[in-house]
């Protein structure tokens, strides 16, 4: 018998309705102050208030995928059916901010590149990772239960790691033309600023209340395969009888 919390299935915790309703409650406070109460910046213009969404889609991408790199890690030295649903659940929702990353992106790029997309250091890394996790989860999908497929997946999320890092660094180290906003004062306005961080703290909620439902999914489906393999047998030594 797995270690499935077959008991934590058909529950929510009080935390987790907390985050759903910071998830909801932030996210209406987050567009009235991005789009009513944030000043329109004078360069781009309205396009702008894309940041206050893009970039905490970006960040909880970036933190989904370490926390999914940590948790294949942990699995690779100790095999726990834990790990692995939030390994699984984190690399799923990870993909998801990722595409919204990388979908608002090229939006605020038309504006101020004059092109949806360039190959950029930033972005081309951007979308190597977002391939590598999209690799995981495609190969999570296929490969059903088998324990050496968990295994090859954990490593791959594992080398995915020090990407994020190099995704860090990447306007520093080749120089980069992707903006650096939020680190170097790019935000003058106190209204940008809090819109911005009730983005991010929005988006993280409902990052948290993904990933949480994500690994109920993942729970239930073990617990199916479990039942699965239990009727199979007691057939099998019914026949036999």
């Amino acid at each position: 018998m797995s270690d499935t919390p077959t008991t934590q299935i058909s529950t929510r915790p009080f935390a987790y309705w907390a985050f759903f309703a910071a998830a909801a409650g932030l996210s209406l406070l987050a567009l009235g102050w991005g789009f009513f109460l944030a000043p329109v910046e004078a360069t781009m213009g309205i396009v702008q208030k894309i940041f206050y969404f893009h970039v905490p889609c970006a960040m909880s991408m970036q933190a989904l995928f370490v926390v999914c790199g940590l948790a294949s890690f942990g699995y690779l030295i100790k095999p726990r059916a834990a790990l692995d649903r939030l390994a699984v659940a984190t690399a799923e929702v990870g993909v998801l901010m990722g595409f919204f990353a990388l979908t608002t992106g090229p939006l605020w790029a038309r504006k101020a590149w004059g092109h949806y997309w360039e190959w950029e250091p930033r972005l081309t890394l951007t979308l190597v990772l977002a391939f590598m996790f999209v690799a995981y989860t495609a190969l999570r999908s296929f490969g059903g239960s088998d324990e050496l497929t968990k295994r090859i997946a954990a490593g791959l999320a594992v080398a995915g790691i020090p990407a994020i890092y190099l995704v860090r660094v990447a306007v520093t180290w080749w120089r980069g033309t992707h903006p650096r906003v939020v680190w170097s004062g790019g935000l003058t306005d106190p209204d940008m600023r809090i819109a911005f961080w009730l983005g991010v703290a929005a988006i993280g909620c409902l990052a948290v209340v993904l990933t949480w439902e994500r690994s109920r999914l993942e729970a239930a489906r073990a617990a199916v395969d479990e039942l699965t393999l239990d009727l199979m047998e007691r057939d099998l030594l019914e026949d036999d009888v």
